[in-house]
C-alpha cells in the first residue's frame, strides 16, 4: 500500500507521501555543490569512523539498548539509531515495494544524512521563534486521509501496524512546514515578481524559440568528497534500481534528492538546455521519455534524470478538452471473478445512466445525485497527456456524448467531452512566469540558507546507522 500527501507552501506544491513528508534539503546546490562542515573523516563506505564516546554520549545506549545508540551529534543535539530505522520503515511504506534487507543497508548511510540535515533546518527554525501548531499538523494527516480514502485517525493505526512511529511523521510535517516559512522570511519582498521581471523572461523565451526544452525530474546525490564518492554512487545505482523497479519518482526524489526540487517531487517543470547541466543535457537528449537516466556525474555530486515530455520552444500544439464526469464507487474494491451483488447492481446503474444522460449538465447533476465522490468538473485535460487508452476514448468521442462505463476497482466512471480547442501549450501565462522565477529564487536561496548552516554546523559521528 502507498499512501500520498501534498502539502502546499506558498506558491509551491509539496509533493510528499510516507518517508518523505520532511522534504530534503538542497545542502549541496549546483552549480556550487560543496561546503565546509566541521565533520570526521569518513570511511570507503561513506559513513565516518566511530569516535570513542564519553560517558555522556553513552546515556541513550544505556537506557534503550541499541536502537537508541546515538551515531551523530548534530550542534548537541543527538541522532539516534532508531530514528534512522523509523525513516527506514516510512521509506518502505512510501514506495510500496517490497525492498531487500541489501537495498536497505546501503541506503542507510544517505537516510542518515538525510535526518542530519534536518536537524539543522529544526535548529534554524527554532532559533528564528516559528512555531507550528498541533492544528497545522493535524490538517496535514488529516489530508493524507483524506485524499487516500482513509478513515479519520486511520493513519495512526497503519503506521503502527507497519511498526512506524507516528511521532516520525509529525517530526517530518513540522520541518517541512517550518521551513517554508523560514525561506518565506529570507525572501521577504523578492517573492513578489514585478512586472518588468515577467517582461524580461518572456523576452528571453522568445529569443529561445526554435530551440528544445525538456519537462524533466531529477534526484541528486551530493558527494562530500569528490575524491572518494564510491559510497553515494553506490546509493546512486541503488535508487535508480528501485525506480525502474516501480518506486515512484516524485517519492523517491522528495525523500533523497538534496535539490530544491524536491519540493515538488524533483520535478523542474519544462527546463531549456542552459538551465542544466551540460552532463545532464547530452543524456536527456537521447532519454526516451519516461525512461530512469543511469549516475549522471556533475559538479558536487550525481544526478538521475526522467523526462516526461520534450518540445521545441514557442511550438507545441495540442488538444484541450473540457468535460465532466459522474462517479459510481464500490462498497469494497472489486474482484473481476467475483463481483458482489452491490457491484452487479452499480454497473447496471451506469449502464441506464449512458442511455439517459443527454448533456454536460445532466451528467454533472447525476454526480452531485451519486455523493459528488469525484468532481464532476475535472478541469481541463490535454489530450496528448493523457494515458494513451484514455486517449483512444476521448479523441473521437462526440461533443455530449458519454463514454460507455469505464471499470476499476474503485468504482465506475462516465465521461463526456462538452467542448474541445487547439492550443499552444508552449504559451506560458504571466502567471506561471511568474512561478518559475518564484521557484528559481526559492532554489538559491534554500541553497545559500542550507550552506551557511553546514558551515557553521558541528558535526560529530558516533556510530555506523
Amino acid at each position: 500500500m502507498r499512501l500520498s500527501l501534498s502539502v502546499t507552501g506558498s506558491t509551491l506544491a509539496l509533493l510528499v507521501a510516507f518517508g518523505s513528508l520532511a522534504i530534503p534539503p538542497a545542502e549541496a546546490a549546483r552549480p556550487h555543490r560543496s561546503h565546509p562542515v566541521q565533520e570526521a573523516p569518513e570511511q570507503d563506505e561513506g559513513v565516518p569512523d566511530t569516535a570513542p564516546a564519553s560517558k555522556s554520549d553513552t546515556t541513550l545506549t544505556e537506557l534503550g539498548g541499541t536502537q537508541d545508540t546515538i551515531i551523530a551529534i548534530i550542534n548537541s543535539v543527538p541522532l539516534t539509531r532508531r530514528d534512522v530505522d523509523n525513516r527506514e520503515r516510512l521509506f518502505v511504506l512510501s514506495t510500496g515495494l517490497p525492498l531487500s534487507q541489501d537495498v536497505l543497508d546501503r541506503m542507510r548511510p544517505q537516510i542518515m544524512r538525510q535526518l542530519i540535515d534536518e536537524r539543522l533546518r529544526t535548529q534554524e527554525i527554532l532559533s528564528r521563534h516559528i512555531n507550528i501548531s498541533p492544528e497545522q499538523i493535524a490538517a496535514a494527516i488529516e489530508g493524507i486521509e483524506r485524499r487516500n480514502g482513509m478513515e479519520p485517525h486511520a493513519l495512526r493505526n497503519k503506521l503502527a501496524q507497519d511498526g512506524v512511529s507516528l511521532t516520525t511523521l509529525i517530526d517530518q510535517i513540522r520541518v517541512q512546514i517550518g521551513w517554508m516559512q523560514v525561506l518565506r522570511q529570507e525572501l521577504g519582498a523578492k517573492s513578489r515578481m514585478t512586472s518588468q521581471e515577467i517582461s524580461q523572461r518572456q523576452e528571453a523565451l522568445r529569443r529561445q524559440e526554435g530551440r528544445a526544452e525538456y519537462l524533466i525530474s531529477e534526484i541528486f546525490v551530493p558527494v562530500a568528497d569528490p575524491r572518494h564518492s564510491e559510497s553515494e554512487l553506490k546509493f546512486t545505482e541503488t535508487i535508480i534500481q528501485e525506480l525502474r523497479n516501480g518506486a515512484p519518482f516524485p517519492i523517491v526524489a522528495a525523500q533523497f534528492s538534496q535539490a530544491q526540487s524536491a519540493l515538488d517531487g524533483g520535478s523542474m517543470g519544462w527546463t531549456q538546455e542552459d538551465s542544466l547541466d551540460p552532463e545532464v543535457v547530452a543524456i536527456v537528449k537521447q532519454m526516451p521519455e519516461g525512461a530512469i537516466s543511469n549516475p549522471i556525474k556533475v559538479a558536487g555530486g550525481y544526478v538521475i534524470a526522467t523526462v516526461s515530455g520534450k518540445r521545441i520552444i514557442g511550438h507545441q500544439p495540442g488538444t484541450l478538452l473540457d468535460a465532466r464526469q459522474a462517479f459510481l464507487p464500490f462498497s469494497t474494491p472489486l474482484n473481476p471473478q467475483a463481483p458482489t451483488d452491490q457491484q452487479r447492481q452499480t454497473l447496471e446503474k451506469a449502464v441506464h445512466l449512458t442511455q439517459t444522460v443527454r448533456s454536460c449538465d445532466e451528467l454533472a447533476a447525476a454526480n452531485k445525485q451519486l455523493g459528488e465522490v469525484r468532481p464532476s468538473n475535472p478541469g481541463e485535460l490535454q489530450l496528448e497527456r493523457l494515458n494513451p487508452q484514455m486517449q483512444q476514448i476521448l479523441s473521437g468521442l462526440p461533443i455530449g456524448k458519454p463514454t460507455r462505463p469505464l471499470v476499476s476497482a474503485e468504482g465506475i466512471d462516465i465521461l463526456m467531452v462538452c467542448g474541445k480547442k487547439t492550443k499552444n501549450f508552449a504559451d506560458r501565462t504571466p502567471s506561471e512566469i511568474a512561478d518559475q522565477l518564484l521557484n528559481e529564487r526559492v532554489e538559491q536561496t534554500a541553497q545559500q540558507l542550507d550552506r551557511d548552516l553546514h558551515r557553521k554546523a558541528v558535526i560529530e559521528y558516533r556510530a555506523k546507522p
